[in-house]
């Protein structure tokens, strides 16, 4: 499934978002890619705002902090916090940052296809493919209709690597309707 290139050592992978709130199906992916991409480690790069959506429900602490909690007994996911350092949320300076200080490193951008459905409206969308291959993890009724979205048609088929797994139906927005 996956070419091994000499030039990396160790591959990672990393989940960003709000983590509005973090939650198993988080923590499934994060396992699901560690196997399947056989990397080293997977970093949840929490970001204070998604720029596409309304302000986050829990403040940026209160989100690290159960991060920590759903993560206690984990050993090869990790939490971090880059906003500060790149002056940013965006995915696009997160990976070249990240690809600055690894150039070493495999990177594996994590998302679900929910997600796919609107990288298009990402800022530097087709260029994170430079920095990370963007692994995408189904989510229910969504990887159907696959090769209609926008981001499936303009991106190189390399960079993209669709995952099998489970798939898990639950997501921050719906717990905080439970809320």
């Amino acid at each position: 499934m996956l070419k091994i290139y000499k030039k990396y050592n160790i591959r990672i992978g990393i989940l960003g978002g709000t983590f509005d709130p973090p939650h198993k199906g988080h923590v499934y992916i994060s396992k699901v890619a560690l196997k399947k991409l056989r990397l080293k480690k997977v970093i949840w790069a929490i970001t204070k705002k998604n720029p596409l959506k309304k302000k986050p429900y829990l403040n940026l602490n209160q989100r690290k902090y159960l991060a920590k909690k759903i993560l206690k007994n984990e050993k090869k996911i990790f939490i971090k916090y880059y906003d500060d350092k790149i002056k940013s949320s965006n995915t696009f300076k997160l990976l070249k940052h990240i690809k600055k200080d690894k150039k070493k490193v495999q990177i594996f951008f994590l998302m679900g296809a929910d997600n796919l459905i609107k990288l298009h409206n990402w800022k530097n969308w087709t260029k994170i493919s430079n920095f990370a291959k963007i692994a995408v993890f189904p989510r229910k009724n969504y990887l159907l209709k696959k090769r209609t979205f926008k981001a499936v048609k303009k991106l190189r088929k390399k960079d993209l690597i669709f995952i099998k797994s489970k798939k898990v139906n639950i997501s921050s927005s719906l717990i905080r309707k439970f809320w």
